[in-house]
């Protein structure tokens, strides 16, 4: 039946009525509006419909992938529409709790800490990894954070999901579907990981100079506090 229908519980029966559209001539209008609808309330993942069609033509690969990216992108900000302005219904609320995976009273909390400190990285990695991506951005729209930065991180990490899928296929060949259905999470995965690790490491190793000194920097046009001694924030 597949790897993702495996993980995630998803019935034979969607899951294959998803990889039906592969060989028909809607397959990229399907394709489309799969990754469309998996950033907000779809379950099945658009990677299912994307890999059938890079194997069906391997030369449209890019292609392919490009809708995927544009669909995805848009339903990310579909779903970030749905936490900002819908969010205070209760009738939209109790649906995302009852129905989609992950999203919970207690999810919706953690989420709104983390996006304090790791918005963009939030963002990014829920969209390159197995982090089911509607989660977060739903959760984006709920804890209202900053809508562009949302955009730019939703598109830098779907983009290079899917084209990373893309470029395995053109290079290896149909031969590449084992490889990913097996292990392209674990590799996206760990990939994000070290990256995000590196940025922290670089934070954590290099503080600025301001913050080691405890003083912050005076804009330009105001004018330090005298003190007693004459000096602009002495002691």
């Amino acid at each position: 039946m597949g790897l993702w229908a495996t993980i995630t519980g998803i019935p034979r029966r969607m899951y294959d009525w998803v990889l039906s559209w592969a060989p028909t001539p809607y397959a990229v209008p399907a394709l489309f509006l799969l990754a469309f609808a998996e950033s907000s309330f779809f379950p099945i993942p658009p990677d299912v419909l994307l890999i059938a069609m890079c194997i069906g033509t391997v030369q449209k690969s890019y292609r392919f992938a490009t809708w995927c990216a544009i669909g995805s992108i848009v339903g990310g900000m579909a779903g970030y529409g749905i936490g900002y302005y819908l969010w205070e219904n209760d009738g939209v609320r109790s649906f995302f709790y009852d129905y989609i995976p992950g999203v919970s009273p207690g999810s919706v909390e953690k989420v709104r800490g983390l996006y304090t400190d790791w918005d963009f990285w939030i963002v990014f990695a829920a969209a390159f990894t197995p982090i089911p991506y509607k989660v977060i951005t739903i959760l984006a729209g709920v804890c209202a954070i900053n809508f562009p930065m949302f955009v730019i991180a939703s598109a830098v990490g779907r983009s290079a999901r899917f084209f990373l899928v893309a470029w395995l296929f053109k290079r290896y060949g149909p031969g590449m579907k084992e490889f990913i259905e097996k292990r392209f999470a674990l590799v996206t995965t760990a990939g994000t990981i070290v990256l995000i690790g590196g940025f922290v490491l670089v934070k954590v190793l290099l503080p600025s100079h301001d913050n080691e000194k405890g003083e912050g920097i005076t804009p330009p046009g105001v004018e330090q506090p005298q003190t007693g001694n004459g000096k602009p924030g002495g002691k």
